[in-house]
């Protein structure tokens, strides 16, 4: 299991685009560079991709993203020195937390985003990898890295 960083531009986009879907889940693809050793403790995000969710039923509480569109995006990473490193959605009205079917539909190696989104927007997001083993996703830890270009604003008198 691998902690992941991921800037916060990165999280505020995931955020946008589960409130831009809402009340529906939204879905994306993680990049990050190759692991040459795939064991790295650590996974940096560095990109996130939008997807269609294109479940075929109540996509209140799940999304599909199909093997073609999956396959396309590991086409387009090719030679860029990046790869899909894992998956985002968001789920509305209900915790930040893998569902028993996000478990059974997931692999293991992939990181796992899972965001929480109300009618007042974004709130809680964690990250997730599948234990191969056990086959029991299991929660990693998420630092959520500061936007260099966002300042803080301190009132002065």
């Amino acid at each position: 299991m691998r902690a992941v960083d991921i800037p916060e531009p990165l999280i505020d986009s995931m955020a946008r685009h589960a409130q831009a879907t809402y009340p529906d889940e939204c879905c994306g693809f993680l990049t990050a560079p190759p692991d040459p050793h795939e064991r790295s403790a650590l996974r940096t995000i560095v990109s996130v991709h939008p997807a269609a969710n294109d479940f075929e039923g109540e996509r209140r509480r799940r999304f599909l993203l199909r093997a073609e569109e999956l396959r396309d995006a590991e086409r387009r990473y090719e030679g860029t020195g990046l790869m899909v490193a894992g998956f985002y959605h968001s789920h509305p009205d209900h915790p930040a937390r893998p569902s028993l079917f996000d478990q059974e539909h997931a692999w293991p190696w992939y990181t796992y985003v899972v965001l929480g989104v109300t009618a007042r927007g974004a709130g809680e997001v964690r990250a997730f990898e599948l234990d191969p083993d056990s086959s029991e996703f299991r929660e990693v830890p998420l630092k959520v890295l500061p936007d260099p270009d966002r300042r803080s604003t301190v009132a002065t008198r």
